[in-house]
């Protein structure tokens, strides 16, 4: 099935992948998911719409993913 053995290297930030291109694209998905992750804790999102803040980091996740294209939606920083 295979022609040539594929082997699996370590790269850094412990990424263990077949090749150049699959280590890049797990690492640049690594960081937007921890970024994405941190970033949910310090902001909140006002749904002019529907007339609610919303505060809580997983619900904050969820309206950045489901509200991103809808008007009168914003985040704003907790600060």
């Amino acid at each position: 099935m295979w022609r040539e053995e594929k082997e699996w290297l370590h790269y850094v930030k412990n990424i263990i992948a077949a090749d150049v291109s699959s280590a890049v694209f797990l690492a640049s998905y690594l960081r937007y998911t921890s970024i994405s992750k941190d970033y949910a804790a310090a902001l909140e999102v006002v749904d002019l719409q529907k007339y609610k803040v919303i505060k809580k980091a997983n619900k904050i996740k969820i309206a950045l993913r489901e509200r991103s294209k809808i008007p009168f939606v914003f985040v704003v920083g907790k600060n």
